[in-house]
């Protein structure tokens, strides 16, 4: 049998095993984001809530909302707009996490395996294993950055039409085609460098603390690679990523969710720093952690279902472990 005709008799995940691993990462990340989406909308309503730059501007002075935590946010979603709307914006978060999630965890097993080099037996520094995850997170975070930028925008149309504004969008295509029309391919990536920074520091704790955490309980514990390691493994990284990549995620959804000029530039912040600065300047330094215990109420389920999700079907399909 000739070298060729043995490879079309290899089952398909080792064919073509980076593309297996991310059409299995991106199936298991959607039903990760269906789950956990009401809180994430939840979270981005929290993080626009009270911002400082729009009180200035005086153009929202009076339509200002009332202080709400997370509770009370929820449930004037579902009050004010139905139940339906805590999933407005699902559509592309979805998209979002097809590419995001199957880029990311391509690129860190590609990382961990050939270029940083795991060891034989499966032990892997933790500068290698933080600098496998940062980067592997900003890669993901950059290609999908478009498809953030419509999520959080159309999650924000439902805020739109209870203080009396047009809404901008009628769905996720025109969406991209209004956005693409008034800022170019440029304004697509509105944002970007925020979402690559929070991308970064969110797979510092995610993809790191979950390979480092797994692979830990292995070597030291009785534990054995089932759902039990998988569950505390994904705990520990939901906590960790939550914490770190919070305050980036709330200068994200602000210079996403700013209104712009006819060029495509952000008529309330200048950059990501300068949106930073006026965060804490204008609302205090705990600002940056508005929307924290609904973000990692997120990602801690998030991270449970991926990880559990991801890990049996890598089984089911043949593929080795993550």
């Amino acid at each position: 049998m000739s070298p060729a005709e043995e490879e079309k008799g290899l089952p398909l995940p080792q064919r073509w095993p980076r593309a297996s691993k991310f059409a299995l990462s991106a199936c298991a990340a959607a039903v990760a984001e269906l789950v956990t989406f009401p809180l994430d909308l939840t979270k981005t309503r929290l993080q626009i809530q009270g911002e400082a730059a729009v009180r200035r501007d005086g153009a929202a002075a009076g339509q200002a909302a009332p202080y709400r935590g997370m509770l009370r946010t929820a449930a004037g979603i579902v009050q004010e707009e139905g139940l339906g709307k805590l999933w407005q914006g699902a559509t592309p978060a979805i998209y979002r996490h097809i590419v995001y999630s199957g880029v990311r965890m391509v690129a860190y097993e590609h990382l961990r395996d050939s270029v940083l080099c795991r060891a034989e037996d499966k032990t892997f520094p933790l500068w290698k294993a933080v600098a496998g995850g940062m980067s592997a997170g900003a890669i993901g975070q950059f290609f999908a950055s478009p498809t953030d930028l419509v999520k959080v925008q159309m999650q924000m149309e439902g805020k739109r039409k209870l203080e009396g504004k047009p809404l901008r969008f009628r769905g996720v295509h025109h969406a991209f085609l209004k956005i693409l029309s008034e800022g170019g391919i440029r304004g697509l990536w509105a944002g970007w460098v925020p979402n690559v920074q929070r991308a970064a520091l969110v797979n510092m704790g995610d993809l790191t603390t979950y390979d480092t955490v797994k692979h830990f309980l292995l070597r030291n514990t009785p534990l054995v690679d089932n759902s039990v390691t998988h569950s505390v493994s994904s705990v520990c990284s939901g906590l960790v990523a939550a914490v770190l990549g919070t305050p980036a995620d709330v200068v994200k959804t602000r210079i996403m969710n700013q209104p712009r000029d006819k060029q495509g530039r952000g008529l309330l912040y200048k950059s990501s720093m300068d949106c930073l600065i006026q965060t804490v300047q204008g609302e205090g330094f705990m600002s940056l952690y508005k929307g924290f215990i609904p973000t990692w109420m997120r990602m801690a389920p998030w991270s449970l279902v991926f990880w559990l999700t991801y890990e049996q079907i890598r089984r089911i399909c043949g593929v080795s472990p993550f």
